[in-house]
């Protein structure tokens, strides 16, 4: 039987005769459609195998019986259909019927292709069960690849079309409005493309762009910029992940000769889809800027995204350092570029600089380098965009938008966690060499200083309540870095500028309420801004705030001595009269000897007046202690014997646990300075069994951080003591042992995994900035210790002041007695004159009488 006449006959059959003669039948067709030559015979084959044999077909049935056979060949003619078009389409003319026919048949072929393929997805959707890939293999390669050609065929035609078309600046409302339709139409297009095949993506995005400039001034107000702008960035950030996905499996792979794998070459040709969209998206921001307001935010996402992706993020993947270069300089080179051209741009600079902007933690590091490279370019922007960025928003109808410098210190605090890791960026140029790998603090440093340096002066005002914020916020690193910079424009500034800058800290630092985290930070700024002050302000400024004035201890409480030229020491030694300007003295270079002697005696005075017992509860107390401890540890060659044991006996009356850090690290501190004594036999006694009590309970504090600088104290002492036997006394237990031993031999005793280091660390940034927010929200007045019962009657606050005056007294009495028993002891010659035993037995006498009047007190 003829191809025409089996089809002709299977024309007449109902649906029921065709499946009873599915068997017989359809590999005779299928045979007849893989044989035949003619266009004709495959599409009427075709559409009498989908029609009629096609809904009788089960599951399994599909790809071995019928679409394995017959859509490769669909495929090949479908292709030679298009070629033929496009062979023939250059003849067309209105003369020419014969090929208007010809045309017109091959269309009707492709038409009825198409359905057939329709009718193929339609039966394969009407099963109820699940379909495996295996069934149908061979139908999604088949339609992907009809649409493509299709497309592409369409596509070249309509391009070719429109560059013949050349519309003059007077064209009409309804040709404008063509035009835009195609580009918005193409638009969309490119979203359903953008999988099937990568070189037709890029061309129809060229042909987007090619047209929006070629008619820029008719259709720049009608273009859809924001769905424009927003489909460039997901296209750039999908081809970026596409490149990292493709690294990772080179990787994983742990292929040699990467180069020459084929994962190599794809890795290659997603690289170029990044650079296309990345100088596309550049291109196109350039031409179109003014009308991107509303994409800015977009753009400022993207710019994180792309660096998240990139070292040193902590979030970046872990990908072939040579692919990752080759990507980088492919992605962030033309982002580098568009970030120029955007920073004149106000929409831009106020997405940048929101005070409210919120990102997730992976962000913050590239918001940070965002703002760097900001810092780096501004010298080379006009005027406008300086004020733009430099002095944030002036007035209450602007959006609020911070000053750069302000934004690049509260992205830096949020750096924790890569400020731990820590993480490292390649240092500047000097002299024509790198500077190696430095640190996040470095790197931001250098480039604040950098832009301060060519920063007109109409901008410093903004700079200085910026650096003035970073100084007096509770992050302590993000402290310091704002003192550098600080640092820099005191130095690289006037002299007046300095001196102006030292009475405004100054006069902050005496406005401080208590000794907090603010004071410390403003302290440190001024003890560095003293160095780089002229002799002649150096000295205007001690006459500004005279060491004798209370109001003026707090200034000088934290300055260092060596800081003030030869005039200016000489007057503050001459008008120091307060214990914490003692500290700073001893801070000094060549101290005189009657300036050691003067702070010899305030000490000793001071410590024969000290009672652990009021030390413990009274925070005022707790703060002379700790200026004494750090004193005397300065001192301690010339402090007296009997003081040492008063000093010693203070602190080992105190319960060390419940003790404030600050006064611990004083502790330590003089206790350390103790292994330079020898101490004289007749204290030993009262002095080195304490000294190994307060190391043994030291090295029990709960608290790491302490008991690191315990550690360190305590390895100190040993070092330099000549009484081995405090340490032997001070290692009672197997635990402690092994915690010095640990220490001094350098040991790890548990080595801690990369992976389990960065989850820690994770952990502390949220403990950190959950401490650092609570520290500024509290209020600055003093703490007030909370009452669990009525206040007493006025009579019983003077009766507990009455004891207080009874333990000071006899804290006084005892420290004396415990002296002159020192010099009284035995061993020592001559023996006390005998008038000693007649004030000794008048004393016992006293105590007697005291006795008995506190016996018979009702």
């Amino acid at each position: 039987m003829s191809q025409v006449t089996l089809l002709d006959e299977v024309s007449r059959w109902n649906q029921e005769t065709c499946q009873q003669e599915l068997k017989t039948v359809l590999p005779k067709l299928v045979a007849m459609h893989h044989d035949t030559d003619s266009w004709e015979e495959h599409t009427n084959i075709l559409q009498t195998i989908t029609s009629r044999f096609l809904p009788h077909l089960s599951l399994s049935e599909l790809e071995t019986g019928c679409f394995s056979t017959v859509l490769p060949k669909v495929v090949k003619v479908f292709a030679s259909l298009l070629e033929e078009i496009s062979k023939q389409i250059g003849g067309l003319s209105s003369q020419n019927t014969e090929l208007h026919v010809f045309l017109r048949n091959i269309l009707k072929m492709m038409v009825q292709t198409l359905e057939s393929l329709s009718g193929c997805v339609r039966h394969v959707c009407s099963f109820e069960e699940s379909v495996s890939f295996d069934s149908i293999r061979s139908l999604p390669s088949c339609i992907l690849r009809v649409l493509k050609d299709t497309f592409q065929h369409c596509k070249k035609g309509l391009m070719e079309l429109l560059d013949k078309i050349n519309l003059e600046d007077t064209a009409s409302e309804e040709e404008v409005s063509d035009i835009v339709t195609v580009i918005h139409s193409l638009l969309d297009i490119c979203s359903i493309i953008s999988g099937l095949d990568i070189a037709l993506h890029a061309n129809t995005w060229k042909f987007i762009i090619k047209q929006s400039v070629k008619y820029q001034s008719l259709v720049e107000d009608r273009l859809r910029h924001t769905d424009i702008a927003f489909s460039l960035c997901e296209d750039l950030y999908t081809s970026v992940q596409n490149c990292i996905e493709l690294a990772q499996q080179i990787q994983q792979a742990g292929l040699q000769e990467m180069v020459h794998c084929p994962e190599y070459k794809l890795f290659q040709k997603a690289t170029k889809m990044c650079r296309f969209f990345a100088n596309t998206l550049v291109h196109y921001t350039k031409e179109f800027k003014a009308f991107l307001a509303k994409s800015c935010r977009r753009f400022h996402q993207l710019y994180l995204q792309i660096h998240s992706k990139f070292p040193p993020s902590v979030c970046a993947p872990s990908v072939p350092s040579a692919l990752s270069e080759e990507l980088r300089v492919a992605v962030l080179v033309p982002m580098d570029a568009m970030l120029t051209q955007l920073l004149s741009f106000q929409p831009f600079a106020e997405s940048v600089l929101d005070p409210d902007h919120q990102c997730s933690t992976e962000f913050y590091l590239p918001q940070c380098l965002l703002l760097v490279s900001v810092l780096g370019k501004l010298s080379s922007q006009p005027e406008e965009a300086m004020r733009l960025w430099s002095d944030g928003s002036q007035f209450s109808e602007e959006t609020p938008r911070w000053s750069v410098f302000e934004a690049v210190l509260h992205s830096f605090r949020r750096c924790m966690l890569e400020r731990a890791v820590p993480v490292w960026l390649p240092g500047v140029m000097l002299r024509g060499q790198a500077q190696g790998r430095v640190s996040l603090h470095q790197h931001v440093c250098v480039h604040m200083c950098a832009c301060v340096a060519v920063l007109p002066t109409q901008h410093f005002a903004p700079l200085e309540r910026s650096l003035l914020a970073g100084v007096l916020q509770a992050d302590t690193q993000t402290a310091v870095l704002a003192t550098d910079v600080w640092c820099f424009l005191a130095r690289y500034g006037t002299a007046e500028l300095c001196f102006h800058h030292v009475l405004l800290i100054a006069h902050l630092i005496r406005s401080c309420p208590g000794e907090g985290y603010q004071m410390f930070n403003l302290a440190l700024l001024l003890r560095r801004l003293l160095f780089l002050m002229t002799p002649k302000h150096q000295v205007e400024f001690v006459e500004r705030f005279p060491p004798a004035q209370e109001e003026n201890q707090c200034v000088w409480h934290h300055t260092l001595l060596r800081s003030l030229c030869t005039e200016a020491r000489m007057r503050v030694e001459d008008d120091n009269r307060i214990l914490g300007c003692v500290l700073m003295l001893m801070g000094g270079s060549n101290l005189q000897a009657e300036c050691v002697g003067s702070s010899v005696k305030i000490i000793s005075q001071l410590w024969s007046r000290m009672s652990s017992n009021q030390v413990q509860v009274h925070p005022p107390l707790q703060c002379t202690v700790k200026l004494l401890l750090s004193i005397s540890a300065v001192l301690i060659k010339s402090v007296e014997p009997h003081v040492i044991v008063q000093a010693v006996s203070c602190l080992s009356g105190l319960t060390i646990q419940k003790c404030p850090d600050d006064l611990l690290l004083a502790a330590l501190e003089f206790l350390a300075s103790l292994g330079k004594l020898f101490i004289s036999p007749n204290i030993q006694c009262q002095v080195l069994p304490r000294i190994s009590g307060l190391f043994n309970g030291l090295l029990s504090h709960p608290s790491w951080l302490i008991l690191h600088h315990v550690l360190e104290g305590f390895g100190l002492f040993a070092e330099i003591t000549n009484h081995e036997e405090v340490i032997s006394q001070t290692l009672t237990s197997e635990e402690i042992k092994t915690k010095v031993l640990n220490y001094l031999s350098k040991t790890v005793s548990h080595q801690e995994s990369e992976e389990a280091r960065f989850e820690r660390l994770k952990e502390w940034r949220s403990v950190i900035e959950k401490h650092c927010e609570q520290m500024e929200c509290e209020d600055n007045s003093p703490v007030q210790t909370p009452l669990t019962e009525e206040p007493c009657p006025k009579r019983a606050r003077q009766e507990t002041k009455v004891e207080e005056e009874y333990e000071r007294y006899l804290q006084t009495a005892e420290s004396a007695l415990k002296a002159l028993q020192a010099i009284v002891g035995p061993g020592h010659n001559p023996s006390p004159p005998q008038w000693v035993r007649t004030r000794l037995e008048v004393l016992q006498t006293l105590i007697t009488q005291i006795n008995t009047t506190t016996v018979e007190e009702p």
